[in-house]
């Protein structure tokens, strides 16, 4: 068969004109390269022309757009997606006897038939489609494979040539086309991840390896080892997507990704740090598509429930929520003030990030940079006449003493504090400077709040505890009923065998009875402060959990890990 030259076809069908044909000749001569290539760079043709007019060159069909892939799951075990991306080659449909292939280049046709032996098929249908949706179909491919970060780096090390490159060429890591397997390897990580419940992803060089871990309520598990050659690739890929500077690796950088996965919008907080074996690299997922937890989705018993359900409908005063970073502050916070959410209120925010956009409310984002800081935003934001004020977090005698004035001037404020318990905090701001009587005279309450890990209910089995356990977080084997036994779970695929699968809080909550507030005028000692609030009603952060072990929502462990003393 006589093979009609591209260009004569691509004329005959007035795809390009002379002109154009002219020009991608020139530069042809000039700087080398393909015909067909130079028409779609210089905006002559579309690739769909392109592959379209080399179909009717080699009396092949073409299919502009590749579809469902019609072949069963159980085969495509046999196919390497690496392979396919190398040859830009995809199945389409199959039946006992023929294979469809989408291919891009005619000429090589040898990977089409490797193809069909592997799957044991004698008749090869060969077609021609765009190289974009060829590659769409592969990452289709890759999802119904459910292909696994760890099968992309297994990949690697036959394409131990294509690393290097990447390494040594930033453009390569960019390419638009997600063929690049540093490319495919950063967002099956992000998908792992996510599928896996994760709420932080860190990347940890070594000297030899790169260890990739995932913490799920609230533990690191390690989730992936790499090669100690691909570090620079992924770390510039992952700062590339977070639009940091890659050339800068001797100073800490923050940055954002904001990803899609199916009908989840994710927001990845990235932070980056220099450590002697190369930069260090967390990210923190925030799933933008997930519905905000109301207050009784917290884990307040019902005692708890309605004081802080009181607390929250309060005109003016101060309500702190306190404990570490990653305690579940935030989201406390949060359903309080969607509970009190309604048209007749102002509230405003200042938050440092935003983690939760919610509607009818006015959320402010510090930014240091412009001189935005909770401090002069919190000054701006009481002259916006609010009602309710919510400030992401008290880093200063600035901040807390505008948030004091905010509420003794008629306003309802809810922050945050990092301190250990409810009396610590009030500790915390007398030394930071604040006078005790406007610490009495402005606070409403104190929340301490812890998150632990729940039973898994799929591998929840029944044991007898220990008397030792039980007299550390102060119950008998009476007090728990039931035959003086509790559950815990062994450990199973749907809990990736931890026993645990979710988090619930406890919560220990200061009220400022009179009591309290003769105390604190008299010490700020946190011992002294604790003792009064017992006497005065608090139970605390480790009796809540004993509360849930009672229940059977968590283990005598897990409350003695999160209430270390």
């Amino acid at each position: 068969m006589k093979i009609v030259p591209l260009e004569e076809i691509l004329l005959a069908s007035k795809i390009v004109n002379q002109g154009e044909l002219d020009k991608a000749i020139s530069i042809q001569n000039e700087k080398g390269g393909e015909i067909r290539d130079i028409l779609v760079q210089i905006g002559a043709a579309t690739e769909a022309d392109i592959v379209k007019g080399t179909a009717q060159q080699w009396g092949m069909d073409f299919i502009p757009a590749i579809g469902e892939i019609d072949i069963d799951p159980s085969l495509l075990g046999k196919i390497s997606t690496t392979f396919l991306r190398r040859y830009r080659l995809v199945p389409v449909k199959m039946s006992p006897d023929e294979i469809v292939i989408a291919i891009n280049d005619p000429v090589d046709q040898g990977p089409a038939f490797d193809i069909a032996k592997s799957l044991n098929v004698r008749n090869v249908k060969k077609v021609l489609a765009p190289k974009k949706e060829i590659l769409a179909a592969i990452a289709r491919l890759s999802e119904i494979k459910d292909e696994s970060a760890k099968d992309i780096v297994e990949d690697l090390e036959e394409e131990e040539g294509e690393i290097l490159k990447d390494l040594e060429s930033i453009t390569d890591i960019t390419a638009s086309d997600a063929d690049a397997p540093i490319i495919r390897l950063v967002n099956r990580v992000m998908v792992q991840a996510f599928r896996e419940r994760a709420s932080d992803i860190h990347v940890e060089p070594y000297q030899s390896d790169v260890k990739i871990r995932f913490r799920v309520d609230g533990i690191l598990h390690d989730a992936l080892t790499l090669p100690k050659r691909i570090q620079s690739a992924v770390i510039s890929r992952v700062k590339i997507m977070a639009s940091l500077n890659i050339a800068e690796k001797r100073l800490p950088q923050d940055g954002r990704i904001g990803i899609k996965l199916g009908d989840h919008a994710l927001d990845l907080r990235i932070s980056t740090v220099p450590t002697v074996f190369g930069e260090r690299v967390v990210m923190r997922i925030l799933d933008k598509s997930s519905v905000l937890m109301g207050l009784e989705d917290l884990g307040f018993y019902p005692d708890d429930l309605s004081i802080v359900a009181r607390l929250i409908k309060q005109e003016h005063g101060i309500i702190l929520v306190t404990g570490p970073t990653g305690s579940g502050k935030t989201t406390s916070l949060y359903a309080g003030l969607s509970r009190i959410n309604s048209p007749d209120k102002n509230i405003l925010t200042i938050e440092d990030p935003i983690e939760y956009q919610i509607k009818g409310i006015g959320q402010i984002p510090v930014n240091a940079k412009v001189g935005l800081t909770f401090a002069s935003g919190l000054r701006s934001i009481v002259r916006q006449d609010p009602d309710v004020i919510l400030v992401g977090e008290i880093r200063d005698l600035e901040t807390a003493e505008i948030a004091i004035q905010s509420a003794l001037t008629g306003h309802l404020v809810f922050s945050t504090l990092h301190t250990n318990d409810a009396s610590s905090a009030i500790t915390r701001l007398i030394d930071m400077g604040i006078e005790p009587f406007l610490v009495t005279s402005s606070l409403n309450a104190i929340i301490a709040q812890r998150l632990i890990r729940k039973i898994c209910p799929k591998c929840a089995e029944k044991y007898i505890p220990e008397e030792e356990s039980l007299a550390e977080i102060g119950l008998s084997r009476d007090a728990i009923g039931d035959g003086g036994t509790l559950i815990k779970g062994k450990g199973c695929r749907d809990c990736m065998g931890t026993g645990y699968k979710g988090r619930t809080g406890i919560y220990e909550i200061l009220l400022m009875k009179d009591t309290m507030r003769s105390t604190i005028l008299k010490t700020s000692d946190s011992n002294t402060i604790k003792k009064q609030a017992i006497e005065d009603g608090l139970h605390t952060l480790r009796q809540d959990g004993a509360r849930k072990v009672k229940a059977k929502v968590t283990t005598i462990e897990e409350v003695l890990r999160v209430t270390q003393k």
